[in-house]
């Protein structure tokens, strides 16, 4: 079972020929909407992957809430813990251009509303737990715990960066941050090394933890106390890179969930990653595990 404790959005999204500048007003070429939010996306991701999983979180009282869980639900997550809190499910505002690059801007609304009370609900007593960072910091610290009493596997998204979760990182059993965050990680906590992967390495032995970090076309590199290694990217054209870390960390947690070795639960994930490119939107672009 994967326990996802996290954001449910609903995404607007923009095609643009590029991203603007700041003061610069483009006329775009396309808009969509779909679910979205970090904690849905990989809910969904682990789905898809043929996981069980269960969500816990938030949606407002808006006719987006429902239009929010619609793919969770047709994809048999559990919703039970999913609460209905505040006036507003949380909105990103995605502008894609032509390339696949993306800028988002994410309004809470009931994500920021997750409270340590909606974590005791989530009932953590053994398997996955895949939490980010997109729902109040007293809500993932109150997970975590949970996790290191129990039999839980707390496996941690680092996205979106924010400096005031640096210590939750040496508390997590895996960590999985894009080539960005890592780097920001790495100034917060100190690690010693010139290259990514050195303080990758620094930081897998110090805590004892591993470290996977994502890098777009180029792959992953993981790092854990006793090896450290890197995986290619499939070779595509990305259409739409939104939502494909969510699914590399979905992927990944359902193929640890069934038995995988890291290191192939980490090749399958990647290729899922890849594959999320070739469609627009978050949501709708996850591939099912028969695609893979």
């Amino acid at each position: 079972m994967i326990t996802i404790i996290g954001s449910i959005n609903f995404d607007l999204i923009a095609r643009s020929p590029k991203l603007p500048e700041p003061g610069e007003t483009l006329t775009g070429s396309a808009f969509s909407t779909a679910a979205g939010g970090k904690g849905a996306n990989q809910a969904l991701a682990a789905a898809r992957a043929g996981a069980p999983v269960r969500m816990v979180g938030a949606v407002g009282h808006d006719a987006f809430a429902a239009q929010a869980v619609a793919l969770l639900r047709a994809e048999g997550v559990d919703l039970s813990r999913v609460a209905t809190r505040g006036d507003a499910t949380g909105i990103a505002l995605i502008t894609v251009e032509d390339s696949g690059e993306n800028t988002i801007v994410v309004i809470p609304g009931a994500n920021g509303l997750v409270s340590e009370d909606d974590v005791n609900v989530a009932d953590l007593d053994g398997g996955y737990l895949l939490l980010q960072m997109e729902i109040p910091l007293p809500a993932l610290e109150k997970a975590i715990a949970i996790s290191e009493t129990s039999e839980t596997t707390c496996i941690l998204n680092i996205a979106p960066w924010r400096d005031d979760a640096a210590a939750l990182l040496p508390r997590a059993d895996i960590i999985i941050a894009n080539e960005t965050e890592f780097d920001l990680a790495a100034i917060q906590l100190e690690l010693s090394g010139e290259t990514r992967i050195e303080k990758m390495i620094d930081f897998a032995e110090h805590y004892g933890r591993t470290l996977i970090v994502t890098l777009g076309a180029e792959g992953v590199m993981v790092a854990t106390p006793d090896e450290h290694y890197s995986l290619p990217a499939l070779k595509i054209k990305p259409v739409d890179t939104v939502g494909a870390g969510d699914t590399f960390c979905g992927y990944l947690a359902a193929g640890l969930d069934n038995g995988l070795p890291l290191r192939e639960a980490c090749q399958r994930a990647a290729k899922a990653a890849s594959m999320a490119c070739l469609k627009i939107g978050a949501q709708p672009s996850i591939p099912h595990a028969s695609e893979i």
